[in-house]
This record gives C-alpha cells, sequence and structure tokens, in this order.
C-alpha cells in the first residue's frame, strides 16, 4: 500500500540511525548549506559552550578568526584576560538580544544608561563583560576607553569573519529599566548593585528571541554579504533559575524556545545553518555519557564527537560515508511498544 514513509531515509527512522547504532556514531546532521575551508576566517561569539567550540576549531586547524588577541601580552596575561576565549573579549552574550546590542552598539551608536560597575575591592568593571578583566580599572572613564577599543575590535568580528559561528544559551536575562540594555549576569552578583528601580528580570519567550535573531542577522548581512552563520544551541543547563518553578523545567523551557529561534532562522536564509550540537550531547542513546559528574558540564568526549560531525560535514574533502542502516529482522506491525502501551507511531517503523 502506498504511505508518505515508504521511501524515508534511514536518518528519518528512530530505531535506524539511533536505537541500532552505537552511540559514537550518531550524526544527525544532515544536508549541511555550507563548506567551510581551512583558510576561512571563523568567528565564535555564545554561551560557554561556544568556548568549546572555540577551542576546537584552533586544534584542528581552522583559521579561529580572533582580532582582539591580546598579542602584545604574555600568555599568562591573555589567559587571565580572556583573549581568544571568543574573537573578542564579549565575554559570554547568553541571548540573543545581548549579542544584537552589541552589534548596534558597535555600528549604530547605540549607548548605555550603565557604563560601569564597582567591585568590592574598589574597582571597576564593565557591566556588559563584567570578568574579562581581572585586574580591573582604576577608574569609570578607564571602562569606557577600554571598551571603546574593544568595539573596535568587535566592528573587525561582525565585518570581516566569513564564518560567523553563535550559540544560543539562555532566555533568562537582567536588564536595564532605563534602556533596556541586557546584562551577562544579574548586578551584584560579581560587581554593581542590584535594586529594581533600575534593574528587571525578562524571561525571553519564542517570539521575542525569534524577532531578536532576525533583526541581528539582517543588520549583519547589510554589512558583511559573504559571510555565512552557523547557530547552535548549548547543551549546557541553566546554573541557576530566577523563575519560581524547577530549575529543569526552566531548563527544557529555555532550550526549547532557542532551539525553535534558531530552525526558524534557517528556514528563513540560505546562508543561516543549525548544527546539531545539543542534540548529540543531549540524545537518548548516549546515556549522559557526554556530562560531567555534575550532569551539566560537557564532557570532552562529548565536545569531540560533535566535533567529528562538524568536520564531516562542513570541512571539505572531509565527508565520511553515512552511518549504515543497521540490519534488523521484519516482524509484523504492532500498535503497542515493548512496554506494552499503545502507539500507533509503532507501525511506521515496519513500513520498510
Amino acid at each position: 500500500m502506498a504511505n508518505p514513509y515508504s521511501h524515508s531515509e534511514p536518518h528519518q527512522m528512530w530505531r535506524r540511525s539511533v536505537s541500532r547504532i552505537e552511540p559514537h556514531l550518531l550524526d544527525p546532521m544532515v544536508a549541511p548549506k555550507f563548506s567551510v575551508t581551512r583558510t576561512m576566517r571563523v568567528a565564535t561569539a555564545g554561551s560557554c559552550f561556544a568556548q568549546h567550540i572555540a577551542r576546537k576549531i584552533g586544534s584542528i586547524g581552522f583559521n579561529y578568526f580572533v582580532p582582539e588577541d591580546g598579542a602584545h601580552l604574555s600568555e599568562t596575561e591573555r589567559q587571565t584576560g580572556q583573549f581568544g576565549v571568543f574573537s573578542a573579549r564579549y565575554g559570554n552574550l547568553y541571548t540573543v538580544a545581548q549579542l544584537l546590542q552589541l552589534f548596534e552598539e558597535a555600528f549604530e551608536g547605540r549607548t548605555r544608561s550603565e557604563t560601569a560597575w564597582l567591585r568590592q575591592d574598589g574597582l571597576y568593571v564593565d557591566p556588559y563583560r563584567p570578568q574579562v578583566e581581572p585586574k580591573g580599572y582604576a577608574t569609570p572613564q578607564a571602562v569606557v576607553e577600554a571598551r571603546q577599543q574593544h568595539l573596535h575590535d568587535v566592528r573587525r568580528v561582525f565585518l570581516e569573519s566569513e564564518v560567523f559561528i553563535f550559540t544560543l544559551g539562555l532566555t533568562e536575562a537582567w536588564r536595564s529599566r532605563h534602556d533596556g540594555s541586557v546584562f551577562p549576569i544579574a548586578p551584584g552578583v560579581v560587581a554593581g548593585d542590584f535594586n529594581s528601580t533600575d534593574h528587571e528580570f525578562h524571561n525571553y519567550n519564542a517570539m521575542e528571541v525569534q524577532a531578536d535573531l532576525t533583526t541581528f542577522l539582517g543588520k549583519l548581512k547589510a554589512i558583511n554579504p559573504d559571510v555565512s552563520v552557523l547557530l547552535t544551541v548549548s547543551p549546557v543547563p541553566l546554573i541557576a533559575t530566577y523563575e519560581k518553578r524547577h530549575v529543569v523545567t526552566s531548563t527544557v523551557y529555555s532550550k526549547s524556545v532557542l532551539r525553535v529561534a534558531a530552525q526558524a532562522a534557517t528556514d528563513a536564509f540560505d546562508w543561516v545553518d543549525y548544527f546539531p550540537s545539543f542534540e548529540i550531547m543531549t540524545s537518548g542513546n548516549t546515556a549522559g555519557r557526554y556530562f560531567e559528574e555534575d550532569y551539566r558540564e560537557v564532557s570532552s568526549a562529548g565536545v569531540a564527537h560533535a566535533m567529528r560531525c562538524f568536520v564531516r560535514h562542513y570541512v571539505d574533502g572531509s565527508k565520511q560515508d553515512a552511518i549504515p542502516e543497521a540490519a534488523a529482522p521484519l516482524v509484523a506491525p504492532r500498535p503497542y511498544s515493548s512496554s506494552g502501551i499503545i502507539c500507533d507511531e509503532e507501525a511506521i517503523d515496519q513500513i520498510r
């Protein structure tokens, strides 16, 4: 009998592409939109997980583009000052709203009502990257001047990158009530003082994230017509939630919103693609092996798996054979699972 699933590919079927393969062979990437050569300038930004990608890019021979590299400093100073952690010293850009406001500040002169936060030791830090300079700054003016140099390098990242990789991390954020500027961390945690008159909590919904991402991509393409963008969603769970609910529930909400926004952007633009690092790390067949003992930090094995898939699909000449379809005996269709639960979907698996 004719049916829509008669000619499904193995990767479209759960048992053929997940259940019957070894965990380290899981590869959910299908039909990448573009290739990345080892000479292309590849830039990174985003959440904590983006740092894993940044480290791997350089180590496997890619042209990791780092305009703000601190080349004049010692290796120790570069490490403590977060040079090379991302393509510029913007620190973690957890939300798309942060990414958009950084672009608007660099190219459109967006101003901010808060320009320096005071630490307990009497030194000042940049509210939008409060931990990139561990020595701190002696005066608020010194913070402003350092940021101007930083923005010079940020402009180079957006203007000169040929591939821009952004990892979406969070939906929960703290922002200014006066101008809507978003901070990477709540005021008062590492510097500054929180007060409800000046600051507010906001948890972005799918429409807001999607709108910010679409706006950013449009602005980026306008100044850099040749750029390609690769989006990922961080698999790292929230370390805390401000919502009055369990952190696990908030994590699922946040990652779901970000995944929907990433897919919408991928569907809308032929020069934007999505790489499923989130799916690789969190797939049930890995049984949590790709997380450390705290069930939060991604393990080196997980990062290595994701980067193998990245190289296989995006690097010219690295395409490996597709994961073979596992052989399985044909059995009569039945509308229930092995647990005895009725499941009409089970019949689909018996078609081929």
